[in-house]
């Protein structure tokens, strides 16, 4: 019997694997097509291990790039189709946890009985949340079977990921995310202090709003300027940002000297004239 649901539970085509792909690059401060294209070519597999469980393959990939490690979860279906979610290690951690909390669940249920299933066939559902990223789990019965199916969302859009694990192979699956972890540890890296609150200034009819964050790649600031319902930002990564000051002080040095000698040019006073 497979634990596998049909229809949503399906594993995503080729071209939504390509776009989930560039979302999880754009998630982690990459932007633009080349900019996700050279991030995979930067990519270095640090280690893999592959479970079967059932008809089902499961590859869970560490990998490195610029910005830290991460892991990739892997379903390759019966038929070939492929899915996959992404996770920063210290999410892969919870995840594991949560893995132990669902499996005991999962070993004091009965027989399956179609009578005592929920309308939607959830037994029991958590949810994750790591920056802009949220998992949710969620342990399903449906004609087929029970398993765990993890869907990935990205808040700023892009498509819902998702992997389904068979309930049986949840244990499996947990030791061996944690044989990876024991391996390379849980540490997103990254700075660990409490960052400056954000500031706000108001110019004529626009409000400007300066939020400092943190993400894979590092710490940025989100300067944003907002007009009526008009909202547009800029972010500007913590190693520009003594440039970004050195270049607002030179234009303002400039503008003042501008100023000063327009104002000197303007109010030079008329000759005085000599009495006959």
């Amino acid at each position: 019997m497979s634990d596998r649901e049909s229809g949503d539970d399906q594993p995503q085509s080729q071209s939504e694997f390509a776009v989930l792909n560039a979302s999880w690059q754009t998630s982690n401060g990459a932007t633009g097509s080349d900019s996700g294209q050279q991030q995979q070519s930067n990519e270095q597999e640090l280690a893999t291990k592959m479970l079967q469980i059932q008809s089902k393959r499961f590859y869970l990939d560490v990998k490195q790039n610029r910005r830290g490690k991460f892991i990739k979860v892997a379903e390759i279906g019966a038929d070939g189709r492929r899915s996959q979610i992404f996770l920063a290690l210290s999410t892969a951690a919870d995840f594991r946890d949560h893995l132990g909390t669902f499996s005991e669940f999962y070993s004091q249920l009965g027989p399956p009985n179609p009578d005592t299933v929920p309308e939607d066939g959830k037994l029991k559902s958590e949810m994750m949340i790591k920056d802009n990223r949220r998992y949710y789990l969620d342990l399903k019965e449906n004609a087929r079977g029970r398993f765990l199916r993890v869907s990935q969302t990205i808040t700023r859009g892009g498509p819902r990921s998702q992997v389904a694990i068979p309930a049986q192979g949840m244990i499996e699956f947990r030791d061996n995310l944690t044989d990876l972890l024991d391996e390379f540890g849980t540490d997103d890296g990254g700075f660990k202090g409490d960052l400056p609150d954000g500031r706000h200034m108001r110019v004529d009819n626009k409000n400007f709003y300066f939020d400092v964050g943190q993400n894979n790649r590092g710490i940025y600031m989100r300067i944003s300027e907002v007009k009526g319902n008009f909202r547009t930002a800029i972010t500007v990564p913590e190693k520009s940002w003594s440039r970004f000051r050195d270049y607002f002080r030179d234009y303002c040095e400039k503008m003042a000297e501008c100023n000063e000698k327009s104002t000197t040019a303007t109010s030079v006073p008329a000759e005085s004239v000599s009495p006959q």
